[in-house]
């Protein structure tokens, strides 16, 4: 079995440079992005509420917990880039449903916010990877309790309460600069840098979500 990505300490792969390993980054980051830009694009938010949830959700979580085991544990770049779409589509159809909620113009603040955070949360990972590995199990413990409470809070007491927004949001700021540290802690390869944005991606995603949220009370 292959070893999970962010535990690779050494590998046989061909070493690219720093530059080439942060381009195969933000390339494999701007390609989910656009495919997820295209979706909203070209399929209506009624067409993917009209799905069954359950059928919907179940095809969800099946394809992006595959798509996550092929990137983890393939050192393959293709394999990994296969894993990867696999998280892209299904998180694209969540992103078609909530932007759909909101006006064009929050939207696109929302997408500057998260731009803005996400450049600085890396930059923030580059310089203290230290301080990003000694919090990332206070950071998993709370982003567990939050969705806990989040879950409880909508399905018993049928409310929201916009603090939980604010709480995700910063705790996936913080993942960001984890994610970021532990990407550039581990060999520059191609495939550790596809895995490494599959990873940066998922944290983006959700914290744009979130800050979409916390603009559209506004």
């Amino acid at each position: 079995m292959e070893v999970n990505v962010f535990d690779r300490t050494h590998t046989t792969d061909k070493i690219i440079s720093a530059n080439a390993y942060n381009i195969v980054i933000g390339l494999t980051l701007i390609w989910g992005f656009t495919i997820n830009w295209f979706m909203v694009m070209n399929i209506t938010p009624e067409s993917i509420a009209s799905v069954n949830p359950i059928i919907f959700f179940v095809g969800y979580f099946a394809s992006c917990f595959f798509g996550i085991y092929l990137f983890n544990k393939s050192d393959n770049p293709a394999v990994s880039f296969i894993g990867y779409n696999f998280v892209v589509v299904p998180f694209g159809l969540i992103i078609n449903l909530v932007v759909s909620q909101y006006n064009p113009d929050i939207v696109q603040e929302a997408i500057r916010v998260t731009g803005l955070v996400t450049f600085v949360m890396m930059l923030l990972g580059s310089m203290y990877p230290a301080f990003f590995n000694k919090i990332i199990g206070g950071l998993t413990v709370a982003l567990i309790s939050v969705i806990i409470v989040e879950l409880v809070m909508v399905f018993i007491f049928n409310t929201h309460h916009g603090i939980l927004d604010w709480a995700v949001a910063i705790i996936f700021c913080g993942y960001i600069g984890y994610d970021w540290a532990r990407a550039n802690a581990i060999p520059k390869t191609y495939d550790n840098a596809i895995d490494s944005a599959a990873a940066l991606y998922m944290d983006i995603i959700n914290l744009f979500l979130r800050i979409l949220r916390i603009l559209g009370r506004r």
